[in-house]
């Protein structure tokens, strides 16, 4: 096992930040639920805990507390915000609900020199308790000016707590206060590498099939591009990609995904068209759950029928990511609130005959390029733009047919060109994912001196560094321009064309 970290979730909405957070500091670690049984959080050896925040107050019914087993293994802790609390609550001091409460920037100020917090001033809050009596042994190591313990620590016991939440951007220097405690305190070998994922998931990958067949389900995205050759690595020829175009795709990406796999990779690569099958079972579909499950219902059935025609693979593989995860609410990692059903994590039909090799479950999307990269796929590959399981289905709302995703490939090309040509797409580019949407709304519009009544279309752009929380992209308002006026005038039936301006969160990424 890896030198690692476990977090336990007490419901925050930033826990998956704070596993991010580590991760950057090459040190392993795994969410868990706050009541996740002892021997599954202990099987990874952890060498230290992070309690994440939550919503709760300690002395509500129900509220998640400290597992005791935490406690006994006397290993360092650190508590934050609702896992200070729950930390001191269990060490016998006091916590009382605030007369003022701090959500937002606030001023910390260290009140013992020479720790991590020195690093830190300007903070991020999002608390109603506060600690009022500490636990025996602690004393107070910062303060704000509603918060006598803004950081608490019992140095000899290695437990710490922190009212504040140093994973998120808005506490500057907070990611560094993180990589001391998980390195310094926890003495934690920073070896969380690329080329350690890779040693790890062809061992797994091995361990899991031996010596049979296993089928690889390619869309051409990054991910399962990189699951791919991961697997590949693991098993060599043993492993048959199926690539299936499902009529869905961006423009020229069924010839681009032959052409990289077998140029690129040297995979034996089946191409499979299913663009008719998948028309045909969209028909009349609107709902946004129902279309990615009739996508993933159909995704499996035809991945059977050419295992079949294989002599009856046992194993797929899916580029299912740790967001993926997240957002669908799995029940062995997280108790999020389900987001969305994603067709590689949620929405597969329970009846299929396939066993999955997700090798990249738990890594996040930065790590999955960081790993294509050590495997030598192309530049162009790795960096390519995000694309969703079900395809342009979630990006065509509303009755999704030919003509309509014609259309939409139509305008997400024009934008992917406008924003290459500015130089706002690929690594270190001002976009971490951009495309367009199809709405299901007419407006009215001149063209030619004649009245017209069409579609609009949304312009998405984001920046983000792990996909789980992302920005609206600042693009120049000219880049803006050119676009709009390309796709009004080179796209039969758009009219208009809108902006997002939206973060995530609240919204999510994709508009379904």
């Amino acid at each position: 096992m890896h030198n690692s970290i476990a977090i336990l979730d007490f419901g925050s909405q930033y826990a998956q930040i704070i596993a991010r957070r580590v991760r950057e500091a090459n040190v392993y670690c795994e969410l868990f639920p706050w009541d996740a049984p002892q021997e599954q959080i202990l099987a990874i050896q952890p060498k230290g805990f992070i309690l994440s925040g939550g919503p709760n107050s300690v002395y509500a019914p129900g509220a998640p507390f400290i597992q005791p087993f935490i406690l006994e293994s006397k290993l360092p802790i650190l508590g934050i915000c609702y896992g200070m609390q729950a930390l001191t609550h269990a060490l016998g001091g006091q916590v009382d609900p605030s007369t003022h409460r701090e959500y937002g920037h606030a001023v910390i100020e260290s009140l013992v020199k020479g720790t991590a917090l020195d690093v830190l001033s300007q903070v991020w809050m999002s608390h109603g308790d506060r600690i009022t009596r500490l636990p025996e042994g602690f004393s107070a190591l910062a303060k704000s000016a509603n918060s006598p313990y803004a950081a608490m620590g019992d140095i000899n016991r290695k437990y710490f707590g922190v009212q504040f939440h140093p994973e998120v951007h808005h506490t500057p220097n907070g990611a560094a206060f993180l990589k001391h405690f998980v390195i310094n305190v926890c003495d934690v070998t920073p070896d969380w590498t690329p080329a350690s994922i890779i040693e790890d998931a062809v061992a797994r990958i091995r361990a899991q099939v031996g010596n049979q067949r296993v089928l690889a389900a390619v869309s051409g995205g990054v991910d399962s591009s990189v699951a791919a050759a991961l697997v590949h690595r693991a098993i060599g020829d043993q492993l048959v990609s199926v690539f299936v175009n499902t009529g869905l795709l961006r423009q020229g990406e069924p010839e681009q995904v032959v052409k990289t796999f077998r140029e690129n990779l040297g995979v034996e690569l089946v191409a499979v068209n299913a663009a008719e099958e998948y028309f045909a079972a969209l028909s009349g579909v609107t709902d946004p759950e129902t279309k990615r499950k009739v996508v993933g219902e159909k995704f499996i059935r035809i991945f059977e029928r050419e295992a079949k025609s294989l002599g009856l693979p046992k194993f797929l593989v899916q580029g299912t990511i740790y967001p993926d995860v997240v957002e669908s609410s799995a029940p062995d990692r997280n108790k999020a609130e389900k987001i969305k059903t994603h067709h590689n994590v949620g929405g597969l039909p329970e009846d299929m005959q396939f066993e999955l090799v997700e090798p990249l479950r738990y890594l996040f999307k930065d790590e999955v390029r960081a790993v294509g990269e050590a495997l030598g796929l192309p530049e162009g590959m790795v960096w390519r733009q995000p694309f969703p399981g079900p395809g342009l289905t979630v990006r065509c709302l509303g009755d999704v047919t030919p003509d309509r995703a014609n259309r939409l490939r139509a305008a997400d090309a024009i934008l992917t060109d406008e924003l290459a040509a500015a130089g706002l797409l690929g690594k270190g580019a001002g976009t971490s994912q951009a495309f367009v949407v199809l709405l299901p709304v007419r407006s009215v519009g001149v063209m030619g001196d004649g009245r017209t009544y069409m579609e609009a279309c949304a312009i998405r752009a984001v920046v983000t560094d792990d996909f789980m929380t992302a920005d609206w992209a600042r693009i120049p308002y000219d880049v803006l321009a050119k676009v709009s006026t390309r796709i009004v005038n080179e796209v039969h039936g758009i009219n208009r064309v809108v902006y997002d301006i939206t973060s995530k969160p609240p919204a999510t990424i994709e508009w379904e």
